[in-house]
C-alpha cells in the first residue's frame, strides 16, 4: 500500500466571477429562511420565538467570525479572497445592508406579532408602567437580594478608565448629575451585569397577574438604578451589547502543546477586537458616539434595536412555560425493527449493518453501542474521535468508566472545535486521568469525521465493529439536527476506520483505503471523478443523474465540474442547508442544476451524495460537506451504504422527500435569493412531518 499523491485536476479552475457568489451574503440570505420560520404564523407561537432567538444567536456568530474576517482584510487591504471576486470592502458594505435589514425586521416581528400574540395567549413580558403595587414590590426586594451584592457600578474618571466589556455582555451606559461623596462630578458611569443574572426573570405565582409573567432584567435595573449611585440624579440609563472577533488565533505550527496553547487563548476570545455596538433606541447620540469612539467602531456598526439587545436570552421561554398548544407536538424517536428485538448489538451486526436516523429514529443505539462495549467483557479495546459532545455527555462518561475498567480506550479530542474547545479540553483531562489515550488529531487540521471502532474477542479471534455518522455524539443536537447513523461489522470498512486511527495517533505514510473515501487525501478527488463520471455517463446516453444534500456548497472545482455534468445533459438535484456558492438555473451554464433549501423544525445536517453511475448506483454518507476547509483542512469520512436495502432507505427517508416537499422547502434563483416552494394545488409535502409520521414513536 503506497502513498496516496495528491489529488491533481485534469484543468486549472476557470475561476469565473460571475459563475460564483458570495459566502457572506448567502450566509445572510440562510437566516432570512429562519426567520421566514418566526414570520410564519402557521409555526407554534412559542416555536416562532424560538426561531427569532435562532436568528439571534446565528447573527452572533456570523458577527464574530465572519463579518469580523471581512473586517480584518479591510483593514488590511487585502484582496478579493473568494471566486465572486468581491473585494473586502464590497462585501462589508453589502453585508451590512441586508444584516441591518434582518435585524430591524427582528424587531419589527418581536413587538408587533410575537409579543402581543404571546400576551393574548396569557404570556406576558411586563414593562414597568404595566407592574402592579405588588410586582414592585417583589421587583425591588429582587434587586436588593439578588442584584444589588453582585453590581459593580464604574464611575469614569482619571483613575477609572473605561472597563474591559466582555464580548456578548450585557451593559449599561448610565449618565449622571451632581457631585459624589468625593466631591467627583463624573457624568458617565457603566454597569456590568454579571452573566450569573438571569436576563429574563418569571413572576411567581402569588404576583403575577396572568398565567405566565415575565420581567426584563435590563427592566428591573432601570427601575432602581439610582440605588448604585446613592446622592446623585440619574438622568439616563441604557443598555448596550458589544460583539468582538472571537475567532482563536493559535499557529499550531509553531506551538508544542496545543493543549496549553488554547488554554491560555481561550480568556482572551472575550477581548477581541470589537465588531458591533448593539444599544436601546433610546440611548443619545452623544453617548452613541462616545460608546463608537471607546470602541473605534463607525456608524454602520451601530445597531439600535426596540427592545432587549439580546434576544438569544428569550430562548429558555418556551422550557419555561407549560404550554404545549404552543409549542411543537413532542414525539418519541422510533428504533429499527432489528434493534427493537435484539438483547445483544454484537450479534445484530454479525448479521446485518443498522441503520438510524435522526432524530426521528433514536440516537440511544449508538450510546447503547458503546455503553455495551464498555460493559462487555469482550471487548478490548474502543476507539473514538470526539469534535462536539458538550459539558454533559453521558458517552464520554461511559469511555471513562470504560477507561476504568481496563480496557484500552483511546480518544481523538478535537480541540480547536469552535465554541466547543474548553468543554473539550475538560473532558480530554478527565479521561486521561483515568488512563485513556488521549491525542488531539493533526496539527493544521481539524478531526471531523464522527467514528468508533470496538475491538472484541470471538471464538479466540479478534472482531472489529465501528460506528460511523454524519452527526456529532451530541445528546441535545441528537434531538434537534438530522443525521444518519451508520453501524456496521463490514470488515473492509472496519479495516478503513482502523487506518484511520492509526493516521491519527501515529505516524506513517497515508495507506489506500478499501472503500472510504478520505479528507484531505481522497475524498476532494474522489468526488470531482464522480461528478465527471456522470458526465461520462450522460455523453454517453447512460442513466447519469446526481443528488446531493449537505449544508454548504462552496468548492469552486466542484462547483465547476457540477457545471459541466450540467451542460452535458446530467440533471443535478441539490438540497443545500445553507451557504451555496454555485448559481443554479443559468442558461448553458447551470439549467439543468435545481438547488433548494429546507428550513423547518429540525435543523438539516445530513450529507449525502447519490450518483447513478450508468445504471450501478452509488449512495456514500459523510462527515463533510463540498467546502475548502472539508477537503483540504480537515479529517474527513465519506462511506457507502453498501446495504442494497439501506442504500434505498438512504434515497427514500434522505433525498425523496426533500424534492418533493412543497411546504418548508426554498428553491434558490440564479441571482442566489430564495423564493418559497407555493404548494398550489396539490397534496400537501413536509419532509420533516413525513418522517416523523413513518419513522417515529407514538
Amino acid at each position: 500500500m503506497g502513498r496516496i499523491p495528491p489529488f491533481k485536476p485534469e484543468r486549472a479552475p476557470r475561476m469565473i466571477p460571475e459563475h460564483f457568489l458570495n459566502r457572506e451574503l448567502q450566509s445572510l440570505e440562510f437566516n432570512r429562511r429562519v426567520l421566514a420560520q418566526a414570520e410564519d404564523r402557521a409555526t407554534p407561537l412559542l416555536e416562532r420565538l424560538r426561531f427569532l432567538c435562532i436568528v439571534s444567536s446565528n447573527l452572533d456568530e456570523f458577527f464574530e467570525i465572519r463579518l469580523a474576517g471581512v473586517k480584518e482584510q479591510v483593514k488590511l487591504g487585502a484582496g478579493a479572497p473568494d471566486p465572486d471576486g468581491l473585494l473586502p470592502r464590497e462585501v462589508f458594505s453589502r453585508v451590512a445592508a441586508v444584516a441591518h435589514f434582518l435585524v430591524d425586521r427582528q424587531y419589527q416581528l418581536l413587538n408587533g406579532e410575537i409579543l402581543p400574540a404571546l400576551a393574548k395567549a396569557g404570556i406576558r413580558f411586563l414593562r414597568r408602567a404595566e407592574w402592579t403595587a405588588a410586582q414592585q414590590e417583589w421587583v425591588k426586594e429582587f434587586f436588593f437580594r439578588e442584584m444589588m451584592p453582585v453590581l459593580t457600578p464604574i464611575g469614569l474618571d482619571p483613575s477609572h478608565p473605561f472597563p474591559r466589556v466582555f464580548n456578548k455582555s450585557l451593559n449599561f451606559a448610565v449618565e449622571l448629575d451632581g457631585r459624589d461623596a468625593f466631591g467627583r462630578d463624573s457624568r458617565v458611569a457603566i454597569v456590568q451585569a454579571p452573566r450569573v443574572l438571569p436576563r429574563v426573570i418569571r413572576l411567581p405565582r402569588g404576583v403575577a397577574g396572568g398565567e405566565a409573567d415575565f420581567v426584563f432584567l435590563t427592566s428591573i435595573l432601570h427601575q432602581h438604578v439610582g440605588e448604585l449611585f446613592s446622592g446623585m440624579n440619574v438622568t439616563g440609563c441604557h443598555q448596550f451589547r458589544l460583539t468582538r472577533n472571537s475567532d482563536l488565533f493559535v499557529e499550531e505550527e509553531e506551538v508544542k502543546d496545543l493543549k496549553k496553547a488554547l488554554q491560555g487563548e481561550l480568556p482572551q476570545r472575550h477581548f477581541g477586537d470589537a465588531v458591533r455596538l448593539e444599544v436601546d433606541d433610546t440611548m443619545t447620540e452623544s453617548m452613541v458616539a462616545f460608546l463608537l469612539e471607546q470602541f473605534g467602531l463607525a456608524p454602520v456598526d451601530l445597531y439600535r434595536v426596540n427592545g432587549p439587545v439580546n434576544l438569544v436570552r428569550l430562548m429558555s421561554v418556551p422550557d419555561q412555560v407549560e404550554r404545549a398548544d404552543l409549542k411543537f407536538k413532542p414525539f418519541l424517536p422510533g428504533l429499527p425493527k432489528s434493534l427493537a428485538k435484539s438483547k445483544d448489538i454484537f450479534e445484530t451486526l454479525r448479521k446485518e449493518d443498522v441503520l438510524l436516523h435522526r432524530p426521528f429514529q433514536s440516537f440511544a443505539p449508538v450510546i447503547d453501542f458503546i455503553r455495551e462495549a464498555a460493559r462487555d467483557p469482550q471487548v478490548v479495546a474502543i476507539k473514538q474521535t470526539v469534535y462536539r459532545t458538550g459539558t454533559d455527555s453521558v458517552i464520554m462518561q461511559t469511555l471513562i468508566d470504560a477507561a476504568r475498567a481496563g480496557k484500552e480506550v483511546t480518544v481523538v479530542v478535537e480541540l480547536m472545535a469552535r465554541f466547543d474547545e474548553e468543554a473539550n479540553i475538560n473532558w480530554a483531562a478527565k479521561l486521561e486521568e483515568v488512563g485513556a489515550h488521549v491525542v488531539y488529531g493533526v496539527v493544521g487540521h481539524k478531526t471531523h469525521a464522527k467514528m468508533v471502532l470496538v475491538v472484541r474477542r470471538e471464538e479466540g479471534k479478534l472482531a472489529r465493529y465501528v460506528h460511523l455518522g454524519t452527526g456529532n455524539y451530541h445528546p441535545r443536537t441528537a434531538r434537534l439536527y438530522t443525521d444518519f447513523d451508520l453501524l456496521t461489522a463490514d470488515e473492509n470498512v472496519c479495516m478503513d476506520v482502523n487506518e484511520v486511527f492509526q493516521q491519527l495517533t501515529g505516524l506513517g505514510k497515508a495507506s489506500k483505503l478499501r472503500r472510504v473515501w478520505q479528507a484531505p487525501f481522497t475524498l476532494h478527488g474522489k468526488v470531482l471523478e464522480a461528478i465527471e463520471g456522470e458526465t461520462r455517463h450522460a455523453k454517453a446516453g447512460r442513466p447519469a443523474r446526481i443528488t446531493a444534500k449537505m449544508n454548504a456548497l462552496l468548492e469552486p472545482l466542484v462547483i465547476e465540474a457540477l457545471y459541466r455534468a450540467s451542460q452535458a445533459g446530467v440533471k443535478v438535484d441539490l438540497i443545500v442547508r445553507g451557504v451555496c456558492a454555485l448559481r443554479p438555473g443559468v442558461p448553458r451554464l447551470s439549467e439543468n442544476i435545481r438547488v433548494r433549501s429546507i428550513v423547518g423544525r429540525f435543523l438539516e445536517h445530513t450529507r449525502i451524495f447519490h450518483f447513478a453511475n450508468g445504471g450501478e448506483e452509488r449512495v456514500f454518507l459523510s462527515s463533510a460537506d463540498w467546502m475548502d476547509r472539508n477537503f483540504f483542512r480537515r479529517i474527513e469520512l465519506c462511506f457507502p451504504v453498501t446495504d442494497a436495502k439501506l442504500a434505498r432507505r438512504v434515497v427514500r427517508e434522505g433525498l425523496t422527500p426533500y424534492l418533493e416537499d412543497n411546504t418548508q422547502a426554498w428553491e434558490m434563483r440564479p441571482d442566489g435569493t430564495y423564493e418559497r416552494r407555493k404548494r398550489g394545488r396539490g397534496k400537501k409535502r413536509a419532509a420533516q412531518a413525513e418522517l416523523l409520521a413513518a419513522l417515529a414513536g407514538s
